[in-house]
């Protein structure tokens, strides 16, 4: 049975938790990804990320992509979770964890996700810098 788990978080990702969520009955494999907030952006000291959600839509607009997901690649089960508020360098951003029968559709789907939650997630990321504030363009 596919199983989808969706996490807003606006204190703290453990990206290990997450995984003890995911559902690996009759998977073959698990693939996953975190997303860390870098410490340097272009030379840059980046001194934090602060992330602005339109927190009534992003859990479904979330869960969507992963039903999408078990749909276009037959994977099993999916995890994700996306910080919400202030991200300190080096703290897990988003977390997406992927079982799968085989490693090639768990990697498909995966990369598939993150690409299709920068561009789809009501998500905005203010880049707090050495030289002051950046947002950056886009959702996600």
């Amino acid at each position: 049975m596919a199983s989808v788990s969706v996490v807003v978080e606006p204190d703290k990702l453990d990206p290990d938790s997450l995984r003890n969520m995911l559902e690996t009955e009759g998977c073959g494999s698990v693939v996953s990804f975190v997303g860390l907030t870098r410490g340097v952006d272009q030379g840059v000291e980046v001194q934090r990320l602060e992330f602005d959600a339109w927190e009534e839509q992003l859990p479904s607009v979330l869960q969507s992509l992963c039903f999408d997901a078990l749909e276009r690649f037959s994977v099993k089960s999916i995890v994700m979770a996306h910080r919400t508020g202030s991200v300190e360098p080096q703290e897990p951003i988003v977390c997406i964890h992927v079982g799968s029968v085989h490693r090639a559709e768990g990697f498909e789907a995966c990369s598939w996700l993150i690409s299709e939650l920068k561009n789809q997630a009501p998500l905005w990321k203010k880049e707090v810098r050495a030289d002051g504030e950046v947002w950056k363009g886009g959702l996600g």
